[in-house]
């Protein structure tokens, strides 16, 4: 029967499974095919606890032999098919028990009745004994036995074609153990039903002990469980974001084809391996993705909380080199409040660097083109503004030269006194005094003119104060507010020398002059009038805005501005002028563009400007103050 060795062994093993039996009931959710090898337990311990009954019965009471031999099949029949339950869970990514599943226990549950319910009809056993040369088995073993034989198989051909169409180091590692597994009770049965008479009858249970302890060993050791289903792997070899998989001591549990081209192959990382073995110390420099993944592990395990951090890694695409850019994120995996591993996903922003680098230049050559056109128009002004000092310096000049004409034929002549020609210079001063003020308003007329053409890549960060900002825009716009027969006013002028702004100046000139511009075109269609140039503080924000009293936006257009590129001035305009705008405040200055109806009638357009960006300002509105 069953020697004192064998049932001591059964006696550790059956302490072993109640112990994973008592852990696993304490989990709150345990995954399908965790609950699988969960009922490979519980049926080999029940074959087992009723083998060392059978031991210690009384061998003349055949009786409750019987009953415990009864017993032994419910880890007979169900061992092997939960066997294959697993390999049909594993290999095709069933999250829940399908019908094939279950069908897979059909003849398991008739076998139970049928050995149960023996004395009846005798299918299973002719004759029943402990002594395995005095059994006469009936003709239901030999189903029940093909039955074991082809679950047994089909679990081994499954797990093995399953390695072979992945081509993972890892599967082949966890297939070779399942197939040993399924192997050894799978030839020892063989013996036991069709070999000599001297194999014991404890050679079957003890043949699927190296089932449970190769299942077990991939489950904890390769984690067999914790992997995906193929079709999840299938996904994620696809897809061109990198993945990886490791256990909370660092162990590389699995990774796509994606990491393995860029990461793993170059960095010398590999599955079962711990990932901190693949560094060593005088690989700093050609290993600093792998530090930097390290460095983010240890630092999310810290705080228990994801990090993300981006990583440029240099690949070879044929001859050429390129480098891709990543970020990545370090996710914690916790399973009942508990650490148990992390998630490391390296999301490709290669060809969302290079878009949004397009997206930055064509913005940028837009800008350019606007602001070309804006120079354009304003050209005819500023001939117009410089033609007006020119004459009046060729005047001076010209009545100059007559008082040095008269200077010079009046030498020798009593007549003139040292008084007369004192007066002559006296005049002469006062025309080269006008030149000088004719000289200084065409030099601001060209410095404003250079600073607009500054293309945006050049653009400095200045300070500048409110007061240079309008005198800028208030020279450059001087001819087309003449045209439109318009004046500008200042509201707030008296603060505007005291504010000052950090940014290029010229940046928010070309804003300025773009709603001067545009109020000029709404004030031309009620005659002209007063354009108002306002500032004010509005909380944290400094509002510069321009008001005029012209017929005002329509509300469809209204709410489309500074969202897309929207005109009301038809063939006359883009719709340029404002979107750009609102982007020079907003990337420039961390500002915003607004547009509301003026209460006097018209609009009034202006930009807010976060008050972090003003420095030096007093305001004295409501008692209070900013220095």
């Amino acid at each position: 029967m069953i020697s004192d060795w064998v049932a001591t062994v059964f006696t550790v093993i059956l302490v072993a499974i109640a112990l994973f039996i008592i852990w696993s009931l304490k989990m709150r959710y345990l995954p399908l095919i965790h609950k699988l090898y969960l009922g490979i337990a519980i049926s080999f311990g029940i074959w087992l606890a009723a083998l060392l009954c059978m031991k210690y019965t009384d061998p003349a009471n055949m009786k409750m032999l019987w009953i415990w031999d009864s017993f032994t099949y419910i880890g007979v029949a169900f061992s092997p098919a939960f066997t294959l339950c697993i390999a049909l869970v594993f290999t095709k990514g069933w999250e829940r028990m399908r019908p094939l599943g279950w069908a897979t226990f059909i003849v398991p549950v008739l076998t139970n009745i049928i050995v149960w319910t023996n004395p009846i009809h005798h299918l299973q056993y002719r004759v029943f004994s402990v002594v395995k040369s005095e059994i006469v088995f009936g003709p239901y073993i030999y189903l029940s036995g093909i039955y074991t034989y082809f679950c047994l198989v089909a679990g081994i051909i499954l797990m093995i074609s399953f390695a072979i169409k992945n081509d993972s180091r890892l599967y082949l590692k966890q297939c070779v153990l399942f197939s040993l597994g399924g192997l050894v009770p799978l030839v020892v049965s063989s013996l036991a039903t069709f070999g000599p008479a001297s194999i014991p009858i404890t050679a079957t249970p003890l043949s699927f002990v190296a089932t449970v302890a190769c299942n077990g060993i991939a489950i904890y050791q390769l984690h067999l469980l914790d992997i995906k289903p193929i079709a999840t792997q299938h996904i994620l070899d696809w897809i061109t974001d990198c993945y990886l998989v490791l256990s909370d001591e660092g162990l590389v549990i699995t990774y796509n084809k994606p990491f393995e081209e860029i990461f793993a192959s170059r960095f010398g990382i590999s599955e079962n391996h711990y990932l901190s073995e693949s560094v060593q110390e005088e690989d700093a420099e050609k290993k600093k993705a792998v530090y930097n993944l390290l460095t983010a592990i240890e630092s999310c395990r810290q705080s228990e909380s994801a990090v993300s951090y981006e990583q440029a890694v240099g690949v070879y695409e044929g001859d050429m080199y390129k480098k891709n850019y990543y970020i990545t994120d370090v996710t914690p995996l916790n399973i009942h409040e508990k650490l148990s591993g992390f998630v490391v996903i390296y999301k490709d922003i290669t060809q969302l660097k290079k878009s949004m680098q397009q997206l930055q230049d064509s913005q940028t050559r837009m800008m350019e083109q606007e602001r070309m056109a804006f120079l354009g128009q304003m050209m005819g002004g500023v001939a117009h503004n410089l033609k007006t000092p020119i004459m009046s310096i060729s005047g001076c000049i010209s009545a100059v030269e007559d008082l040095v004409e008269e200077c010079a034929s009046s030498l020798g002549d009593e007549e003139v006194t040292a008084d007369d020609y004192r007066e002559i210079y006296a005049e002469m001063g006062e025309w080269f005094q006008r030149i000088r003020e004719a000289t200084a308003y065409m030099s601001d007329i060209i410095t404003a003119i250079k600073g607009q053409a500054t293309t945006a890549n050049l653009s400095e960060s200045t300070a500048f104060t409110i007061d240079e900002l309008v005198g800028r825009s208030r020279l450059l716009m001087r001819h087309e507010l003449q045209s439109g027969n318009c004046t500008l006013e200042v509201e707030g002028e008296e603060k505007s020398r005291d504010i000052v702004l950090h940014g290029d100046i010229n940046n928010l000139v070309q804003v300025l002059n773009n709603l001067l511009s545009n109020a000029i075109y709404a004030q031309k269609q009620s005659g002209g009038g007063v354009i108002t140039i306002g500032i004010k503080q509005d909380g944290d924000f400094l509002k510069i805005y321009v008001k005029d009293t012209g017929p005002g936006v329509k509300p469809q257009v209204k709410r489309r501005l500074f969202k897309e590129m929207i005109t009301s001035k038809g063939t006359m305009g883009t719709g340029l002028g404002l979107y750009i705008s609102n982007t020079v405040v907003r990337g420039k200055f961390g500002g915003s563009m607004w547009a509301e109806d003026n209460p006097g009638g018209g609009a009034i357009f202006g930009m807010s400007i976060p008050l972090s960006a003003v420095s030096e300002a007093q305001f004295n509105e409501k008692g209070g103050s900013r220095q």
